[in-house]
């Protein structure tokens, strides 16, 4: 198995339109990990080329603190995409995010032009799942480029694609959930959930977090700030969890034989790499 990736936080990694200069101002305020700088269904076609220079003016400001940029071009097929990688490539951010990534070819077909647009290294590609195809697929897209690093999945999409109806815990969408984190989890990478579009419904929307984060992904993509409070608070350890993290780790590590008993539970290696895992994305979020 592949070795985990450093941990950085993106619990909570949130949408902003990339034609609307007063979002762009406002995020530069807001409690979200990441922002995804958008230049695909949040903009108009008449306003692509103007929001794109906005957009990516913003991304290479400096100006968003510890917060993870990434730009949203448009999807392969359109005729906006092939002139958004070029700029997001020139632009630098964290990653550049691409809709509708179907096949392996596709994801080595978008390193190979942002790596003739110049991007540097450190921009990483953000592929979305969102059709059958890439369901599928998901595996040999995940692994196809050490530059892809983060799935995400475009559940509106996906659910129109599938014929599916609005159900209970997103019973529909669950298989497909699940093999995109499989193949994920498989080459060590990360997987962020999609969005919950009801703004209004904090209740609904914390649920599914807490879905999400059970289901074992690494945090959710939002469409509001006022989604972000209750993202964070669910994707960070509790005070609980840390305690009992720490519990585990110290009994281990005082112990001389592989497996020990904390609160009456078996304990073996595999609770206490859990447990250093909890510590260390408590330790990234404690000050976010």
């Amino acid at each position: 198995m592949p070795d985990s990736p450093v941990l950085k936080p993106r619990r909570s990694v949130l949408y902003m339109p990339g034609a609307n200069e007063r979002a762009l101002e406002k995020a530069k305020t807001l409690s979200a990990d990441a922002l995804i700088l958008d230049l695909e269904d949040a903009v108009a076609p008449d306003d692509k080329e103007a929001a794109r220079d906005r957009v990516c003016a913003a991304a290479a400001s400096g100006e968003y603190g510890e917060r993870e940029i990434t730009i949203r071009v448009n999807a392969i097929d359109t005729e906006w995409h092939d002139a958004d990688l070029r700029a997001a490539a020139q632009a630098g951010p964290a990653a550049v995010v691409v809709p509708k990534v179907s096949s392996a070819r596709e994801v080595q077909n978008i390193e190979r032009a942002l790596e003739l647009s110049g991007a540097p290294e450190h921009t990483k590609i953000w592929a979305m799942l969102e059709t059958p195809s890439a369901i599928l697929h998901a595996e040999e897209i995940v692994s196809a480029s050490d530059r892809l690093t983060v799935l995400v999945m475009g559940t509106n999409d996906l659910a129109k694609e599938l014929h599916t109806e609005s159900a209970p815990g997103r019973a529909p969408l669950l298989g497909a959930l699940s093999l995109a984190l499989l193949a994920t989890r498989a080459h060590g990478k990360v997987i962020l959930d999609g969005v919950y579009n009801d703004v209004k419904d904090l209740e609904g929307f914390e649920a599914e977090c807490v879905q999400a984060r059970q289901f074992g992904f690494d945090g959710k993509t939002l469409v509001h700030p006022g989604q972000l409070e209750p993202c964070n608070r669910v994707f960070s350890p509790s005070e609980k969890e840390v305690e009992n993290a720490r519990k585990i780790i110290d009994a281990f590590e005082a112990a001389d034989k592989g497996v020990v008993t904390v609160d009456g539970r078996m304990i073996e290696s595999l609770h206490v790499d859990n447990a250093r895992r909890i510590l260390a994305l408590a330790a990234t979020t404690a000050s976010a």
